[in-house]
């Protein structure tokens, strides 16, 4: 547990080197320095942007008082009081933080030994006394247990702690490593002692779900367990926990609708662009397993740091489920690495035969970006794999991730765009060739050729994240691309109709509202036009918007498929069409109560049914995210190749087998 502090720090300090908090104090307090990766970046800036958000507020409604207080549990190597007194908030406030003994002895020691950090506590700064770490005019570092109450209150007693001011306890990932009757009598004692007082907390939630059984694996290998979980697994459960413990006024949020409801839009939009970024639903899915919760009783005014600053639509999560569908391991195809992979794309190229390519996932043990194909092929009514080579050797695959791959013909497809970091430009596009004798048992070679593309297609490739639809106008065949993003640019909403074979750019009137921009999303070939479902958004936001282009006489036409109960917005999923009936497959969205399973939604009617996947066949946590999906229409299944990607810092999580959907049930049913 003492260990999580300083990976903390260490995490904090790297985001403030990169700007994403103003903090000059982290630097002394952390000890190693080490660069994390952006997704880390943002995980711990929220963290900090909540924390300070909360306790601003504080020292901002109680500014008029003659004297208040601060308690930090669990405060480890945070740098909370050398910021507020450097900005001038500490006037009338002193500063209390607690943590194991030999945690608040390491603190006090490179406080007295750091000029930049006794300067500011003063020179009453000196030895504490036994519990007492190190006591300075308005700081006081005590190292106690948090789990022994009654040693605590006798340090804090000791310390100076006034029961009878208006008191601030913080307690950032804390509660969670104690003992639930441990962490339950800290959370009432504060109540029962302190006539006026805020709690604010900041820690795990939503154990059960994919993400939640990764970030437990994880710290349960660290050897400190999330205890708080088990009985407070969601926002509701730490409400009532707090409200039923004598606090009087409690707000929880997760994450995702702090940053959208309480981070000013210009906040949001600085943070987005200061470094390369392109691990959304990792970002996402973070955010909806930590939460902010502040609780109070007795404060007048009363504290409510959490009340939106930023008008945003509250969106409807998913009513109740219509049913559900069960999921099975692909029957022969365990232990096949090469099909672990997220970012990929999956091409049915003839029946019965699967193309997998790019994407990052496993190899020889080792996790990289994937070279090499795979292919899928249906014999006796089990699938089998083959790794596929290509016979070329340069760099024309390039090692892509969120590319497209659209099937011509049995022996041609044709790979659009792509990117292999955040700042690469586009990939362009490259002819994929197959042997007519394409099969599992002798595959063949699959050559790789680069396309010459005309100047006017050139920035059809320069995207990934996009969508590449096979279409028809005035009886030609056309790809439709359309989305995505780019090194440039974070969401695009172009789009170009590609004449095939030769993949001229095609200049085609069309009509209606225009989507907004958008990449992450789907798209389906639908009577000769195509459905766009979903996506990420400006802003990062999901959407639930489905539209329809359709032919006209001299083009096409934008249309909106008004859909009810409304599509819960949502993108990184996958989806088809079958017999007038638009599936959605997984993805990632902000209601954290549950995960995306299958969506259907009747094309004609605009009814919207949600399903939820049934796993209990499966072995391990099932990740609709960053997947591929091939409909097999005659089995009525669906074929789930790879999925998952990196879990914030608790690793990289890989579906490690093929899955199968039957779907037979809910296609009649709808």
């Amino acid at each position: 547990v003492q260990g999580t502090g300083g990976s903390s720090a260490v995490s904090k300090c790297s985001a403030a080197a990169r700007g994403y908090i103003q903090d000059r104090f982290l630097r002394l307090l952390a000890g190693r320095r080490r660069r994390r990766a952006p997704l880390i970046h943002r995980g711990y800036y929220i963290r900090a942007r909540a924390v300070d958000h909360c306790v601003q507020d504080f020292l901002l409604k109680t500014r008029s008082l003659p004297r208040t207080q601060i308690l930090s549990l669990g405060a480890g190597f945070d740098s909370l009081y050398f910021r507020l007194k450097d900005m001038g908030l500490l006037h009338h406030t002193v500063v209390y933080e607690v943590d194991f003994p030999n945690v608040a002895c390491q603190k006090a020691t490179l406080i007295k030994r750091m000029k930049e950090l006794s300067a500011l506590v003063g020179n009453t700064g000196g030895e504490g006394l036994g519990s007492i770490t190190f006591s300075g005019e308005d700081y006081k570092l005590l190292g106690v247990d948090l789990s022994e109450l009654s040693e605590l209150e006798r340090t804090l007693e000791e310390a100076g702690l006034n029961n009878e001011i208006p008191t601030l306890f913080i307690a950032e990932v804390v509660l969670t490593y104690m003992e639930n009757t441990r962490s339950d009598a800290l959370i009432q004692w504060a109540a029962e002692h302190f006539p006026q007082a805020c709690f604010l907390v900041y820690e795990q939630v939503h154990p059960e779900d994919p993400f939640g059984r990764v970030m437990q694996q994880h710290f349960s290998q660290l050897s400190c367990a999330l205890r708080s979980l088990a009985r407070y697994p969601d926002c509701e459960a730490q409400q009532r926990r707090f409200l039923g413990k004598g606090w009087t006024e409690c707000t929880v949020m997760d994450m995702n609708e702090f940053f959208t409801c309480c981070t000013p839009e210009d906040e949001q939009q600085r943070v987005q662009t200061l470094e390369p970024f392109d691990e959304y639903e990792e970002w996402h899915l973070k955010c909806s397993h930590y939460f902010v919760l502040a609780a109070s009783k007795g404060m007048d005014p009363s504290w409510t740091p959490l009340l939106p600053s930023v008008t945003a639509p509250r969106r409807a999560g998913p009513g109740g489920m219509a049913g559900s569908v069960p999921a099975a391991v692909c029957a022969r195809l365990s232990g096949i690495p090469g099909l672990r992979r997220y970012g990929h794309h999956s091409v049915l190229i003839k029946p019965g035969v699967i193309l997998t390519t790019g994407g990052f996932g496993e190899e020889n043990g080792q996790h990289c970006r994937m070279r090499n194909f795979h292919l899928l092929r249906k014999c006796a009514g089990y699938w089998k794999a083959v790794c596929v080579t290509q016979n070329t050797p340069d760099k024309r695959w390039g090692e892509r991730l969120y590319h497209t791959v659209s099937r011509l013909s049995d022996t041609l497809a044709l790979v659009v765009g792509g990117r292999t970091s955040p700042s690469s430009a586009g990939l362009g596009m490259l002819w994929l060739k197959f042997p007519k004798t394409c099969h599992a048992s002798e595959p063949g070679d699959v050559s790789v050729e680069l396309v010459s593309l005309q100047p006017a297609a050139e920035a059809a490739a320069s995207r990934w994240r996009h969508s590449t639809t096979e279409m028809t106008f005035k009886g030609e065949q056309y790809l439709f691309v359309y989305g995505g993003r780019s090194a440039l640019e974070p969401v695009l909403g172009d789009w170009y109709f590609l004449h095939t074979p030769e993949l001229s750019c095609t200049t085609i009137a069309v009509e209606g509202p225009v989507p907004e921009s958008r990449h992450s999303h789907s798209a389906c070939s639908w009577e000769g036009g195509v459905l766009i479902a979903g996506g990420l958004g400006a802003a990062e936001q999901p959407l639930g918007s489905v539209f329809l282009l359709s032919e006209l006489e001299h083009g096409f036409q934008w249309q909106t498929i008004e859909t009810h109960p409304p599509l819960v917005p949502r993108y990184s999923h996958t989806a088809h069409v079958h017999e007038g009936k638009l599936l959605l497959v997984g993805g990632v969205w902000f209601h954290a109560s549950s995960v995306p399973g299958i969506t259907v939604i009747d094309l004609k009617t605009g009814l919207c049914l949600d399903y939820v996947i049934n796993v209990e066949h499966l072995e391990w946590p099932l990740m609709l995210h960053n997947h591929s999906s091939v409909f097999l229409p005659n089995e009525k299944e669906l074929l789930i190749i790879g999925g998952g990607g990196n879990c914030f810092s608790f690793g990289t999580h890989l579906n490690p087998e093929p899955v199968v959907l039957s779907l037979s049930s809910i296609l009649i049913s709808h």
